[in-house]
C-alpha cells in the first residue's frame, strides 16, 4: 500500500462521502413523505425523524469507528451496499411498518415506524465518516485535518442533497421514485468503492460481496414498484385523482353508492360535494353561508383562507355578489378544487404560504374565512395572536373573521377550543361561536369574531334561518385555554387526541390503504 493518497484517491473519497452525506438528508426529509400521510406531518413527526437520524448517526459513528480499526482500512463498499439494499427496503416495508405501529398511537406509532424504517440505512451511512477518516489517515500528526476534511465535505453533501430535494427533485418526483433511484445510486458507489478496495488495497473479495447486494437490490425492484400502486379504492370508492405535493397525497374520491365526492390530503378531508348536483356536504359551511345575511351592511369583498373544494368561493359569488379573494398553500388542491369541483376564481386566486401571503394583500374585506383546520395535523402558526392581528387589520370596521376550527367540546381534550377562543379573544372585542352538528362532541366550530356584536336576528335572515342557527350557539368556557402566540404554541400537544381520532375516522371508513403508500 502507498504511504500516500493521491490527488485522484482523495478526490474519490471525498465524492463517496459527499454522495453518502447527501443520502443522509434525502432519507431524513424523504421520511416525513413517507409517515406523514398516516400520521400527519405534525411536530411529532418530525420531532421522531430528527430523533431517529441523530440516534442512528451516532450508533453508525460508534460502530463504524471500531469496524474501521478492526477491518484495517476495508470494507466501505460493504457498507455502501448495505445501505443502499436497506433504502431500497423503506419503500416495500411502509405499509406493513404503519399498520403495525398504529396501535401505539400517533407519538409512539411515529417515532417507532421512524425507528424501524430509516435506523438501518441511516446508521450504515453514519459508519461511512470513520472508514474514510481511517483511509485518508496516514499519519496521528493529520488525524484533525482528515477528520475536519472529511466531515466537511459530508457536511456539504447534506446541504446539497437537501436543496436539490426540496427546490427541484421532490416536485417533480415521488418520494418512492426517489427513494429507489437513492438506493440504485448507492448500489453503483458501492461496486465502484469495491473495485478501488480491490485493486488499489490488495483486498481479493471485495467486489464479490458487493454484487451479490446489487443484485439482491435489483431483485427487489419489482416488488418495491408493486407495493407503490396508487390505492384504486376497490369496490365501494373510486379514484378519480390522485397527487403527491409538497404538502401532502392529494386525492378526489368517489363513492357512488352515496353520491359522494370527497376531496382528501393525506387523513384530511378538506372538501366534499355531490357528484350529481356538486352542492357542498361539509355542514360547517352551511353556517358560513348565512354569515353576510348577519353583516350591519352589504359585504362586496370577501378573503378565503384555505380553498378546499371552493364551495365556499361558489356560495358568496351566487348568493351574495361577493367578490372572493382565495389563498391555498397547496397548487394540488387548487388544481383539484378547479378540476373536479368546478371551482372558478371570482378574484385574486392565490397559491403561496398564508402568512407570506397575507403580509402583501391589500384590504379591507368585509369577510375573512378562515378555513385551515382540518381533521390531521394543523399549520399551528395560522392560529396565533399574531396572525389574527395581521388578518383584523384587512378587515374593513364592521367586517367578520370566521374561523372554522375541528375540536371535542367537552372533556379533558377541549383545551385546545379554550385556547381559540382566549386567542381569539385577544385581537377582537366580541366572538360568537357555532357548532356544526349539536350534541356531538368531536364537531366544527365556527367562531364569528368582530368588533361589534353579531346579531342572529338579523332580517336578512328567514326565520327558520335565525332559529337554526340559534340552535347551534354553543358557550365556551375559555378560562383553561392558554393564549397561543408565535413564542408559545401547544396547539398540535393538544390536538393529539383529536389527530388520532380522525385518523381512526378516516381507516374506519375507507380502509388504511388510503394512508399508507
Amino acid at each position: 500500500m502507498k504511504n500516500t493518497l493521491t490527488i485522484f484517491d482523495r478526490t474519490g473519497l471525498y465524492l463517496t462521502v459527499f454522495l453518502t452525506g447527501a443520502s443522509v438528508m434525502v432519507i431524513e426529509l424523504l421520511g416525513t413523505r413517507m409517515i406523514a400521510p398516516f400520521y400527519g406531518a405534525s411536530l411529532y413527526v418530525w420531532s421522531s425523524l430528527i430523533s431517529v437520524t441523530m440516534i442512528a448517526l451516532a450508533l453508525g459513528y460508534f460502530v463504524g469507528g471500531r469496524w474501521a480499526d478492526r477491518a484495517k482500512r476495508t470494507g466501505l463498499s460493504l457498507i455502501i451496499a448495505l445501505a443502499a439494499v436497506f433504502t431500497l427496503l423503506i419503500p416495500w416495508a411502509t405499509r406493513a411498518v404503519l399498520l403495525a405501529t398504529d396501535p401505539l398511537g400517533l407519538r409512539g406509532g411515529a417515532f417507532v415506524s421512524s425507528l424501524v424504517l430509516f435506523s438501518p440505512s441511516l446508521t450504515l451511512l453514519g459508519m461511512v465518516g470513520p472508514f474514510a477518516i481511517k483511509l485518508s489517515t496516514l499519519k496521528l500528526d493529520g488525524v484533525g485535518n482528515s477528520a475536519g476534511s472529511i466531515y466537511a465535505v459530508s457536511t456539504l453533501g447534506s446541504v446539497i442533497g437537501t436543496l436539490v430535494l426540496g427546490f427541484f427533485l421532490f416536485p417533480l418526483i415521488g418520494s418512492r421514485q426517489i427513494l429507489v433511484g437513492l438506493g440504485l445510486l448507492l448500489l453503483a458507489l458501492a461496486v465502484v468503492v469495491a473495485i478501488y478496495e480491490q485493486k488499489k488495497l490488495a483486498v481479493s473479495v471485495a467486489v464479490m460481496p458487493c454484487v451479490v447486494l446489487a443484485i439482491v437490490g435489483l431483485c427487489l425492484l419489482p416488488k418495491i414498484v408493486g407495493a407503490g400502486q396508487s390505492y384504486t379504492g376497490g369496490k365501494q370508492f373510486e379514484i378519480q385523482s390522485e397527487r403527491e405535493s409538497l404538502y401532502g397525497w392529494v386525492r378526489v374520491i368517489d363513492q357512488p353508492s352515496r353520491d359522494l365526492r370527497l376531496l382528501t390530503s393525506d387523513a384530511s378531508t378538506i372538501g366534499a360535494a355531490g357528484i350529481s348536483d356538486g352542492q357542498s356536504r361539509l355542514s360547517y359551511q352551511d353556517i358560513v353561508g348565512l354569515i353576510p345575511a348577519l353583516a350591519a351592511k352589504k359585504m362586496t369583498r370577501a378573503l378565503i383562507i384555505g380553498l378546499g373544494a371552493g364551495h365556499m368561493a361558489k356560495v358568496l359569488h351566487d348568493r351574495y355578489g361577493i367578490e372572493t379573494d382565495t389563498l391555498e398553500i397547496d397548487p394540488a388542491v387548487a388544481d383539484a378544487a378547479s378540476g373536479y369541483f368546478g371551482f372558478k376564481p371570482t378574484g385574486q386566486a392565490i397559491v403561496g404560504d398564508a402568512r407570506y401571503e397575507i403580509r402583501h394583500l391589500k384590504g379591507p374585506y368585509d369577510l375573512i374565512i378562515h378555513d385551515c383546520f382540518t381533521g390531521g395535523s394543523e399549520p399551528a402558526h395560522l392560529l396565533t395572536v399574531e396572525t389574527l392581528a395581521q388578518l383584523q387589520g384587512l378587515l374593513s370596521e364592521q367586517g367578520i373573521l370566521a374561523l372554522n376550527f375541528v375540536a371535542f367540546s367537552h372533556g379533558e381534550h377541549n383545551i385546545a377550543l379554550a385556547s381559540v377562543s382566549r386567542t381569539v379573544a385577544e385581537v377582537f372585542p366580541q366572538q360568537s361561536v357555532f357548532v356544526s352538528e349539536p350534541g356531538k362532541d368531536f364537531n366544527d366550530f365556527i367562531f364569528l369574531a368582530t368588533r361589534q356584536p353579531i346579531d342572529i336576528n338579523s332580517k336578512m335572515l328567514l326565520a327558520e334561518q335565525s332559529e337554526w342557527l340559534k340552535n347551534r350557539v354553543f358557550p365556551v368556557d375559555n378560562s383553561k385555554g392558554v393564549v397561543l402566540t408565535d413564542n408559545l404554541n401547544p396547539l398540535e400537544h393538544l390536538q393529539t387526541a383529536k389527530a388520532e381520532y380522525y385518523r381512526h375516522v378516516i381507516v374506519d371508513w375507507f380502509g388504511p390503504e388510503l394512508l399508507v403508500r
